[in-house]
C-alpha cells in the first residue's frame, strides 16, 4: 500500500471508529482540517476518507463547512432492511444446509453464548449488552461463509444498523422479541431446515415495522 492510501486509511478507520464509539455529536459540524491536525497529516487523505465514509452513510457532507453525522431517515432503515435480508438470509442458509458438519460446531457454540447474553440483557433491561451480542450474532452467521465482499457489504451498513437497532430495542417488550427471533433462527440453522431459516430471518427483519419510527431517526 503507498503511502497516500495509508494515511487515507489511518484518517478512515479514525473517524469512522469515532461515530461507532458515539464520539460525535448529532448537529455538530466537524472539520476536515481539525480531524488533520489531531491525526498529524493533511487534509488531502482526511478529505478522501470523508467522501468514502459519505458514500457508505456513516457522515454527511456540507460543502464548504465540513461533515456530521448521518441523519438517518425512513429510506436508510428500509434499504438497510432489505439488503441485510438478502445477506444473512443467504448466510444463514448456508449455516443450515452444512448443520451437520464439523465447521459449524464452532458458529453454533459462538452464537448459543450470543443468545445465553442476549437473554441476560433482556433480564437485565440492558440494551447496550443486548446490541453487543446482537451484532455478534449476526456477524457471525455473515462471516461464515468467507466472503470478504458479502461481509464487507454488511460492515459498511453498521452505523445505520445501530442506529436502527438502539431505537427499536428500547421500545417496550422488543428485546424480549426480538431474543424469541434469534432463537427461532438459530434453532432452525441447527436442525438443518434451510428453508425455515431463511423464512426466520425474513421475519426477523421485518417484524420491527409496526415500531414507530419518526422521519428521521438521530
Amino acid at each position: 500500500m503507498d503511502h497516500k492510501k495509508s494515511l487515507q486509511l489511518q484518517a478512515y478507520e479514525y473517524i469512522k471508529n469515532m461515530v461507532l464509539e458515539g464520539k460525535m455529536q448529532q448537529n455538530e459540524i466537524y472539520s476536515e482540517t481539525k480531524i488533520a491536525k489531531e491525526l498529524g497529516i493533511s487534509r488531502t487523505p482526511v478529505r478522501d476518507a470523508i467522501q468514502y465514509l459519505s458514500q457508505e452513510r456513516y457522515i454527511d457532507i456540507l460543502p464548504n463547512k465540513g461533515f456530521r453525522l448521518h441523519t438517518m431517515k425512513m429510506q436508510d432503515v428500509i434499504d438497510t432492511k432489505q439488503i441485510r435480508t438478502a445477506i444473512e438470509g443467504y448466510c444463514a442458509r448456508q449455516i443450515a444446509k452444512a448443520n451437520l458438519q464439523k465447521d459449524t460446531e464452532a458458529v453454533f457454540s459462538i452464537l448459543q453464548n450470543c443468545l445465553e447474553k442476549q437473554k441476560q440483557a433482556v433480564q437485565q433491561e440492558s440494551i447496550q449488552l443486548f446490541f453487543d451480542a446482537d451484532i455478534l450474532f449476526h456477524v457471525t452467521i455473515i462471516e461464515y461463509v468467507n466472503n470478504q465482499e458479502l461481509t464487507h457489504l454488511f460492515h459498511s451498513y453498521m452505523y445505520r444498523m445501530r442506529n436502527f437497532a438502539l431505537h427499536s430495542l428500547s421500545c417496550p417488550g422488543r428485546m424480549e422479541k426480538a431474543y424469541e427471533e434469534h432463537v427461532k433462527i438459530f434453532e432452525n440453522m441447527k436442525c438443518g431446515d434451510a428453508i425455515q431459516t431463511y423464512e426466520s430471518v425474513v421475519w426477523h427483519m421485518e417484524s420491527p415495522r409496526d415500531i414507530s419510527i419518526d422521519d428521521t431517526i438521530s
